[in-house]
């Protein structure tokens, strides 16, 4: 017992042994037939399922049971695995798979292909032929559900929706793989297939390789009688057989099908089956308690083998009887659990008693929500039993909430006519595939789409909407559902009949036509139920040709006459006698039924109500009720709402026209123009009246797509055709017209009998005699109707609305400018009353500077009675109008002011007049292509009808022809019309070339070229398309071009998303008829090629709308297209459709960027922007890349400087027109003497703001404040209240005026403070005003606070200095007078002190907050001129040679040289007395000697400079560092340096440069300059690294030809003996080349390298270059060329063949080889043909590389090189068994022993490696009989 338990331990688990004793151990004692293998202990009777109900044994403790059931694992999708031999059972049988259930509720498939050889081949000849094979039985003919089959597991795959699916295989190849030809005993039970019909018997397949199955007739009798009812055996069925005789060592077997030996067959021990070999379904003995038991299934590598209990499997070869459970699809509520199985399940006691099962996927809805807690014993859950496993007879739950309260299970529960919801998976040619169920999914065909037939389902159904369907037929067996989405049959109440005995004659019933013939309609109904309507029966007048009346698909009403279900007959019709309900009466109907009114009859009406759509009205005198919708108000499309929206309950109409009623419904029209026609008598009553050519006037009925439906006042109607309904181009049927608009429609066509006429609506056709006078009278209707509102609102109470009233165009109003808003337009206020909204566009403005609060006088241009606003203009050609006699019909020059829908109004040049003129000559007038349009302040010719203004304040005047029209002369910034498209050459190339592409098509095609923001494809038949960089990644990350990510000749499968049109830019639906000619635009995105896509919106009537989709504050990712230089902004791309701007001041918040945007932003990069708002003046959206730009209080923004304010401070503006203001002590944390010097308007600030009280921006330039993270010293504090100042303190401030009692000074924005005479000055001034001239205001100085009196709000201050520390305010202007060189000097000293101070100061403040001017250089070189004194001071000051100003002046220089600037920015950079110094322009040459401008060193060395004026140089100013914050030098000191003072500074400076020396010989430092390369390159001037190093340090700085010039450079440098040294650098070049070159530049260096270089070497890396680049066309051609100049040369040939491998041409490759092999010496043969194979190993086919080898080896068996590089190989790429195969054969090869050495060795190593400890003592035991067998040759 010991010893069984050694080998199969109980509890499901394996010990695990030494294997070659396990091994012995089973050889040994051959006890598998006494015990169980490996789960028997806990194997369960399947009714029973459960570690629950295992059978212990009583001996054994509770412990190892424990342990028995942890181990256990249910059979799970996780545990099965390819090769795994398994029982299953048939489900379903379908014509081309087999539905196999599986033990533990699994179920697995078996492709047709899969029964056997013999049937794959039947089949294969069936496809051939064209026509079924007699002899070749379908599935369900081979096999029925309950069969038990063995299958083996062929593969493990996941479904498109993420489902685990089991390929099953039943070919008896594979499932007896596991047996030879020598281990066939008799008496096993095997299964096969019958392979052919002999004369005596049948050839079966038992899959055994090398044996042939004889199946002998007599033995096979008895089963065809029984089972086959009597028909003979066909190829591929399906036996279980058992062993009869073996001959031959297994070459010839008999077999036995008898039904008792096959059911009574047992495994034995005779059989000598192992755990190796053993099959499902065999029956063994197997102990626990001694038993026989069945194999479920066996592991192929675990060898695991699970075994059943139950006695159906018991008998082999009994098909399962209990196929499935009556209760599938009940919901059961709490069911209790029974066990839990961590990996597989659950079981459930079912209330009946019985067991059920949840696999683990089905006890919750997602993993995420999942707890093993619930499902302990005894706990219960609500259920619903989905489906029934045959092979364990227990029912599957699951707890899936969708599952539970899903309507349907399984198609079985579907019935026709029931209506289903469901969710659309995807439109196709064929149909709408909808999902109904988890597993089920619908078919609704084309025609079921719509009640009418519809071209573009796509537009109506997108995927994933919700659709409600009617189920038309339901085929459970063959799972196919048909459904129908027709409204009609959706909604009907009306009785449905699934079969032909519902239908009772006289039964009315809805169905669809599915026929129309000459002798009637064919009807079908649901369930394939159809019937017959005859011709005599389709309607009670006579229709000679039903085909013209009536249309496939069509939904009709009909009626039973007889129905014959027998013979499936149907006689219908559509003449139905009455309604099934009769209708009743609308109360009151009857009374007024005397008091009707008639059709075309003119009314009064009094308004009852307004509703959204119109108004609910009474006809007087008799009040019925009556309803008038808004657009039968006028003939003008925008005066219906105006008309609707002032006309209130009570209001009377007059002349009101009746157009229709029905059932007591009344409909009303009070269009003039339909008006006048009826009373003229103009209206035809019927179509006996209507010929061609007839001129008729009605209304727009409804619009489709392929044309518009005209109403006509009596009630008749007429189609005008797309084609004829205007003589421009129709894209859009909706563009033209609007329902119940007016038109004219002239008559081309007409049908009596069927009632329809045909119309045209185009101009030429429908013209009402001359033009002007159709204007003029549409001009005169449209003011009065406008007039009448004005009535109307006069009436109303409010003040407003009857100022509002009187209003009219060219009133004058004096008004106050109440904001300016960030699209340049003006708010007024100050109008007659308040709350009105006065407003003035950008346009209107007239580029005058405005602020609030001023008065301007303005004109009234137009009221706008809806909004209730009233549109101004400043312009003064308006507000100056000139009083000049006007003559009528005198012609004028006119300028468009303002424009409504139906008119415009524009100003007489000469005079200033308003006039106003129609836009339309004609009621159909009504589209206009863009180009067409007018444009405010654009040019026009009138002709004036009316002299006088009269009530509306306009003259009357008709437009000129259009050629007299002008453009405006200047655009401004918002308002240009559209820049211009800038279009990509390669997209005009093939636009012309039609296309049969459709939006959601998958297409493949060729990258042509790239650009910035999209990349152009060449599409088969040449066809163009595009992809934008929005649809190249799902996820770009910021600074990236997506288009870099595709390369030119790329080969791309992409999806197409839109088409756009070349001419209009705009993206056209699918429908329209130009979209076979637009350009596809694509998208490789891979979640739109994955699953669905996004159609681009091509319904969207304007860009405008489409940017309406984002909000202020949203982040949206974009892609640079370029700077616009001149209108200072980055244009952008969101997406193909949709455009924004960057204003360049919200690019970022550094000098640097803003100063050079071109280097920090590349042309295409990916950017993540914040909307700010949209473009106000037309389609383009606001962006910001340094957060939304709401200028809050505490934001810090960039601006630009507009005003300089002397004493006062600085004027910013912001984008968008906002304002603010800066104050002198906001300007710096330190004072300077002159605070607003370095500022000019258009200069770029960096601003914080303080405060937004009052809608004005308080702002300061502070470096404290605008980067707080320097934390730099705050020398001069903010004072913004006297709380801020203590008594006793010292502030610095501005004079700020000479007051009789004092001078007042300034101490902060709004805190003054003053001193008096007596703490003025130690010297009393006689005069108060030479205090004027000695203390001018803004003048700097220092006081100390006295007293503060905080009731008064005063501050007394002294400016003495004994108070202040500081030399006397007065005492310098009042020594005596000193001779006059010496005052001279004395003075330039002054100056000079006083410069040095001031230059101190500025330098300071730059690097406080580094106010570098980023302006245009014509800008910069605007400078002030300087007072004469000044400049005579600067040039005595340079002639006395003062030490002091050489001192402190260069060391700056040098310092600021180190920036990357040229000398002349340098001097600019430092202010204005750099200039004034040298008293020349810096780029003009110096005169004298003395002032040649100093050489500049990088490292910051001043060749004069002594030691105590150097200044810390290094490290040098990062390129990256944002220009200003990280410095803050010390401040100016006032007083002279103590000796001591000075000595300190000399050792400091010592130090200082002793620390820069160190850092250049610093052997470690990385190079950050061209300087520091330049360095490096002199001290090892061959190293080829450093070369290309500085080449990249260029690079990266994006300056090609700076690097073109280091690369030749270093040519010239390296030594010519340095042959790889100057190798390196021509592959760094020409890489260089190829990057940034033309191809032209590239070849050119490629010759010269080619020249000074090994040429081999040069070819074979240009070819990698290409490679690498995916420049594959030209790596091509180069290695053609190669092939013809180096062809003795075996590395060209292996490079080519590695080449096109990569390419997937492996075609190719092989004929490269065989070009080769006749090229090259015969002695290279066998190593260019192991390379090749080496090749085919890593790069192609691992089979053909092996063909390779043994080919080559079967020529040269003793190449042990070769034989090398095949093992090497086989281990790489091949199985273990292929690897011990080539070792076998190479230690039997007749080597030199050294070489077998070699060879055993390497064994040895592989085994030790992957085999086992037996496999390495088998190697060493062939090791030591072959050198056994060499010593013993010796011998002999």
């Amino acid at each position: 017992m010991a010893n069984l338990e050694e080998s199969f331990p109980r509890g499901g688990t394996r010990k695990i042994h030494k294997p070659e004793k396990a091994f012995q151990q089973s050889v040994e004692q051959d006890n598998l037939f006494d015990i169980s293998t490996e789960e028997g202990s806990t194997k369960r009777k399947k009714n029973q399922k459960g570690p629950a109900k295992t059978k212990k044994l009583k001996i054994e403790k509770r412990e190892s049971s424990k342990s028995a059931r942890e181990k256990f694992e249910i059979l799970s999708v996780e545990s099965l695995c390819e090769g795994m031999r398994i029982l299953g059972c048939v489900k379903e049988v379908n014509e081309l798979e087999l539905v196999i259930s599986l033990p533990n509720g699994l179920q697995g498939f078996v492709q047709v292909t899969e029964i056997c050889d013999a049937y794959t081949k039947k089949l294969n000849e069936q496809v051939t032929q064209e026509q079924p094979l007699k002899d070749l039985l379908h599935l369900p003919e081979l096999f029925s559900p309950g069969m038990l089959v063995r299958c083996v597991v062929s593969s493990l795959g996941i479904t498109d929706r993420g489902k685990k699916s089991v390929k099953l295989s039943l070919n008896p190849k594979n499932v007896n793989r596991v047996l030879s030809a020598e281990a066939l005993k008799p008496g096993m039970l095997l299964t096969g297939t019958i392979s052919s019909l002999e004369d005596h018997g049948y050839l079966v397949d038992i899959g055994v390789d090398g044996t042939r199955a004889f199946l002998p007739l007599l033995k096979a009798q008895e089963y065809i009688r029984q089972k086959n009812k009597g028909a003979k055996l066909k190829v591929g069925q399906y036996l279980n057989c058992i062993v009869e005789k073996v001959k031959g060592n297994g070459g010839v077997v008999s077999l036995s099908i008898g039904h008792s030996e096959v059911s009574t067959a047992i495994a034995t021990e005779e059989q000598s089956w192992n755990l190796n070999n053993l099959l499902p379904g065999l029956v063994v003995k197997a102990q626990v308690q001694k038993v026989r038991a069945c194999i479920l299934c066996v592991h192929p590598r675990t060898r695991v083998v699970r075994l059943s209990l139950r006695p159906i499997f018991l008998q082999p070869g009994r098909p399962l009887t209990r196929l499935s459970c009556q209760k599938l699809g009940a919901v059961l509520d709490d069911i209790p659990v029974q066990g839990f199985f961590k990996k597989a399940g659950a079981t459930f006691r079912l209330k009946d008693g019985v067991l059920a099962y949840a696999r683990l996927s089905h006890l919750s809805d997602s993993k995420n929500v999942f707890n093993p807690e619930a499902f302990k014993p005894g706990n219960t859950h609500k259920c619903r039993i989905i489906d029934y496993s045959q092979m364990d007879e227990l029912a599957l739950l699951s707890l899936r909430t969708s599952i539970i309260e899903a309507q349907y299970l399984r198609y079985h529960d579907i019935e026709p006519g029931a209506v289903v919801k469901g969710t659309v998976l995807t439109i196709k040619s064929y149909g709408m595939l909808v999902k109904v169920g988890e597993q089920m999914r619908g078919l609704v065909p084309p025609m079921h789409l719509a009640d009418i037939l519809i071209k573009n389902p796509e537009k109506k159904y997108h995927i994933g909407d919700e659709v409600k369907c009617r189920v038309l037929l339901c085929d459970p067996e063959a799972k196919k559902l048909m459904m129908t989405l027709k409204k009609t049959l959706i909604e009907s109440k009306l009785p449905v009949i699934t079969c032909y005995a519902d239908a009772k004659p006289g039964l009315q019933i809805h169905g669809f036509i599915i026929r129309v013939k000459d002798y009637g309609c064919i009807v079908k109904f649901y369930n394939n139920v159809q019937g017959l309507v005859p011709k005599h029966e389709l309607s009670t007048e006579y229709i000679p040709d039903p085909e013209r009346v009536f249309y496939t698909g069509q939904v009709v009403k009909v009626v039973v006459l007889n129905c014959e279900p027998s013979k499936e007959r149907m006689l219908l019709s559509f003449k139905l006698s009455s309604d099934p309900e009769p209708k009743k009466e609308p109360a009151g109907h009857s009374q007024k039924k005397g008091k009707a009114i008639n059709v075309g009859q003119l009314v009064d009406v009094k308004v009852l109500e307004k509703t959204k759509d119109g108004l609910e009205v009474a006809v007087l005198p008799h009040n019925i009720r009556a309803f008038l919708p808004t657009s039968h108000l006028s003939d003008h499309v925008a005066n219906g709402p105006l008309l609707h929206h002032w006309l209130q309950a009570g209001d009377i109409l007059h002349r009101v026209l009746c157009l229709s009623q029905s059932e007591g419904h009344v409909l009303l029209c009070r269009k003039p123009a339909l008006v006048s026609t009826v009373e003229g008598g103009q209206d035809p009553k019927n179509f006996s009246e209507i010929h061609p050519g007839m001129l008729l006037t009605g209304f727009v009925k409804s619009i489709k797509d392929y044309g518009v439906f005209i109403q006509f006042p009596s009630g008749l109607s007429g189609l005008a055709p797309k084609a004829i309904m205007s003589d421009k181009f129709v894209t859009s049927t909706s563009d033209h017209f609007v329902e119940g608009q007016t038109v004219v429609a002239k008559v081309t066509n007409v049908d009596e009998e069927k009632q329809r006429m045909l119309l045209s609506l185009r101009l030429s056709d429908c013209g009402l005699g001359d033009l002007a006078t159709t204007s003029l009278l549409l001009l005169s209707q449209c003011l009065e109707e406008l007039q009448g509102v004005r009535s109307l609102m006069s009436n109303r109470d409010s003040v407003l609305i009857q100022t509002l009233a009187e209003m009219t165009p060219g009133m004058f109003l004096d008004l106050v400018v109440q904001e300016v808003l960030e699209d340049g337009s003006v708010v007024f206020s100050g109008g007659p009353v308040p709350d009105l909204v006065l407003r003035a566009s950008r346009y209107h403005r007239a580029g005058q500077e405005v602020e609030s609060g001023q008065k301007k006088k303005v004109v009234i241009l137009n009221v706008d009675l809806l909004k209730l606003e009233v549109h101004v203009s400043l312009h003064q050609d308006l507000v100056n109008r000139k009083a000049k006699k006007l003559r009528k019909g005198s012609e004028h020059q006119a300028i468009v002011q303002h424009l409504e829908k139906s008119f415009a109004i524009a100003s007489l040049v000469e005079t200033g007049h308003l006039a106003a003129f129609s836009l339309t000559s004609h009621l159909n007038d009504t589209f206009r292509f863009d180009s067409e349009k007018l444009q405010v302040g654009q040019g026009v010719s009138l002709t004036l009808k009316t002299t006088e203004p009269g009530v509306t304040g306009l003259l009357l005047a008709v437009e000129g022809p259009a050629a007299k029209r002008t453009m405006r002369p200047t655009r401004k910034d918002s308002e240009t019309v559209d820049e211009d498209e800038e279009v990509d050459p390669a997209l005009t190339v093939g636009t012309i070339k039609k296309h049969t592409l459709s939006i959601g098509d998958m297409v493949t095609g060729t990258v042509k070229s790239i650009k910035p923001t999209h990349v152009v494809v060449t599409l088969e038949d040449g066809i163009i398309g595009c992809i934008h960089a929005s649809h190249i990644l799902d996820d770009v990350p910021e600074g990236t071009s997506p288009t870099t990510k595709l390369k030119v000749g790329k080969m791309v499968t992409a999806r197409v998303i839109g088409g756009r049109d070349m001419k209009t830019f705009k993206y056209l639906p699918i429908s329209h008829p130009r979209f076979v000619r637009t350009i596809p635009e694509l998208s490789v995105r891979p979640s739109e090629l994955e699953d669905g896509h996004t159609a681009l919106n091509t319904h969207s009537v304007s860009p405008v709308e489409k940017i309406k989709q984002y909000q202020a504050g949203q982040t949206v990712t974009c892609f640079l297209k370029k700077y616009n230089v001149v209108k200072k902004w980055l244009e952008v791309e969101i997406a193909p459709d949709i455009r924004g701007r960057i204003p360049l001041l919200l690019t970022s918040l550094s000098f640097k960027v803003l100063k050079h945007p071109d280097k920090k932003f590349r042309v295409g990069q990916a950017l993540r922007a914040t909307v700010v708002g949209p473009d106000s003046s037309k389609a383009f959206l606001c962006l910001s890349l340094i957060g939304p730009h709401k200028l809050e209080e505490g934001e810090v923004a960039m601006g630009r400087v507009v005003k300089v304010t002397p004493n006062e401070g600085l004027t910013v503006s912001f984008p968008f027109g906002k304002i603010g203001t800066v104050s002198i002590f906001h300007m710096s944390d330190s004072y300077s003497e002159m605070p607003l010097e370095d500022f000019v308007p258009q200069k770029v600030v960096r601003c914080y703001i303080l405060s937004t009280a009052d809608n004005v921006l308080t702002l300061s330039l502070r470096s404290s404040r605008t980067n707080p993270e320097t934390k730099s010293k705050v020398e001069d504090p903010e004072i913004n209240s006297i709380q801020d100042i203590k008594e006793g303190q010292l502030l610095r401030g501005y004079i700020g005026s000479i007051q009789p009692h004092g001078v007042f000074f300034r101490l902060g924005p709004s805190v003054v403070g003053l001193a008096r005479y007596s703490h003025v000055s130690q010297h009393s001034l006689s005069k108060k005003a030479l205090y004027n001239k000695h203390l001018p205001e803004g003048k700097l100085l220092t006081a100390r606070v006295l007293r503060l009196n905080h009731q008064k709000n005063l501050v007394e201050l002294s400016f003495l200095p004994g108070d202040t520390g500081k030399p006397d305010v007065l005492s310098a202007s009042l020594e005596g007078p000193l001779p006059k060189q010496e005052e001279r000097k004395t003075e330039a000293g002054e100056r000079d002190q006083k410069a040095e101070k001031k230059n101190q100061k500025r330098n300071e403040k730059k690097n406080q907050k580094g106010q570098e001017e980023v302006d245009l250089p014509s800008k910069e070189k605007q400078q002030p001129q300087k007072p004469q004194a000044q400049k005579r001071g600067g040039r005595e000051r340079r002639e006395s040679g003062s030490e002091q100003e050489r001192v402190s002046k260069k060391p700056k220089k040098a310092g600021l040289s180190e920036e990357d600037d040229s000398l002349v920015d340098v001097y600019y950079r430092e202010g204005k007395e750099e200039a004034e110094e040298t008293n020349v322009l810096p780029k003009e040459k110096q005169t004298k000697p003395a002032e040649a401008p100093r050489l500049q060193l990088s490292s910051g060395f001043a060749w004069n400079a002594r030691l105590d004026s150097l200044t810390p140089a290094l490290p040098p100013l990062a390129e990256s560092s944002d220009s200003e914050e990280d410095e803050k030098p010390h401040q100016a000191t006032q007083k002279k340096k103590s000796k001591k003072e000075r000595e300190l500074e000399k050792q400091k400076a010592e130090k200082e440069l002793s620390r820069i020396e160190e850092a250049l010989m610093d052997p470690g430092r990385q190079p950050e300059s061209a300087d520091d390369f330049d360095r490096l390159v002199l001290s090892s001037p061959n190293s080829s690294i450093l070369w290309l190093q500085y080449m990249a340090f260029h690079l990266q700085a994006m300056e090609i030809e700076k690097a073109r010039a280091v690369a030749e450079r270093a040519l010239k440098t390296i030594s010519f003996r340095e042959e790889q040294e100057k190798l390196n650098v021509w592959v760094a070049l020409l890489n260089l080349e190829n990057m940034y070159g033309s191809q032209e530049s590239l070849t050119k260096v490629f010759e010269r390298a080619v020249q000074y270089n090994e040429p081999l070497k040069v070819f074979l890396h240009l070819a990698d270059i290409y490679a690498k680049s995916e420049k594959f066309q030209e790596a091509g051609e180069l290695y053609n060329r190669m092939l013809k100049r180096f062809r003795q040369e075996k590395a060209v040939w292996i490079k080519y063949g590695a080449f096109l491998l990569r390419r997937s041409q492996a075609a190719a490759s092989h004929r490269v080889l065989q070009r080769a092999l006749e090229c090259l010496p015969s002695k290279e043969h066998v190593d260019v043909i192991a390379k090749f194979a080496q090749l085919e190993f890593q790069l192609g086919d691992a089979e053909r590389a092996k063909a390779i080898f043994e080919n080559t080896l079967s020529t040269y068996p003793k190449r042990t090189d070769v034989w090398s590089v095949y093992i090497d190989m086989t281990i790489k790429h091949g199985s273990q068994k292929d690897v011990r195969d080539i070792f076998e054969r190479v230690i039997h090869l007749s080597l030199a022993p050294k070489r077998m050495k070699f060879f055993f060795k390497r064994y040895l190593d592989y085994e030790k490696q992957h085999g086992t400890e037996k496999d390495v003592q088998a190697v060493k035991a062939k090791a030591l009989e072959y050198v056994e067998a060499k010593s013993s040759v010796l011998e002999d």
